[in-house]
């Protein structure tokens, strides 16, 4: 008789080491997954201080005297989303805010008390907003459609990027980028001065801003 329950206590005890070996297993998974859950959290980018999520240190913030109209133009041009529209009185739009790739702008209509007046499309900025995105010929293409102006068609340029640039509707202008290849500052020094030997012999206007 003690035989027989010596054997049966062998038995029981190997149908439940495999049974213990698998909770084992479920409370280790447990375990790492929080820690690795844990670990992720502590690797991920904080929050910089005074910055809503979503924004950049810098945002260009543009001026309209039609801001509705503006927003209509850079969704069909540029694969804008409106964020958010604030409204202002007389159906003026006080402040809205789209994103375009991973970057937000600002866009109001003119205010009389505002030091900031809008574009015009009868004279030259002041400034241009240059946009990176993944083909450049695309996009151009896309904001002459939505009726921008081409003032330079894309073409591969001495610092690495295809570029161009168009004049919107309503007076901003905008560099349209592509990075097409890395150089050495060495390597941008010299194929810059090969550009200007080549398309400024009389030093007669500036390379193009990039």
């Amino acid at each position: 008789m003690a035989k027989k329950r010596g054997k049966k206590a062998s038995a029981a005890g190997r149908r439940k080491a495999p049974a213990r070996k698998r909770a084992a297993r479920r409370s280790a998974g447990r375990k790492g997954g929080g820690a690795a859950r844990r670990g992720a959290s502590r690797t991920q980018a904080p929050r910089q201080r005074g910055m809503p999520p979503g924004m950049h240190t810098v945002t260009p913030q543009l001026v309209f005297r039609d801001a509705a109209r503006a927003i209509d133009f850079y969704k069909q041009a540029f694969g804008a989303r409106e964020v958010m529209r604030f409204p202002g009185p007389g159906g003026k739009i006080m402040h809205a805010e789209l994103r375009i790739g991973d970057s937000v702008i600002f866009v109001n209509d003119e205010n009389p008390q505002s030091p900031v007046v809008p574009a015009s499309p009868n004279q030259k900025p002041t400034a241009s907003i240059q946009l990176y995105v993944p083909d450049v010929d695309a996009v151009f293409q896309s904001a002459v459609s939505a009726g921008a102006r081409a003032t330079m068609p894309p073409s591969d340029m001495f610092w690495g990027d295809r570029w161009g640039m168009v004049a919107d509707p309503f007076g901003q202008v905008w560099g349209i980028s592509t990075h097409v290849r890395d150089l050495s500052p060495e390597e941008m020094k010299k194929a810059g001065e090969e550009w200007m030997a080549k398309n400024m012999p009389q030093q007669s206007q500036p390379p193009p801003a990039y």
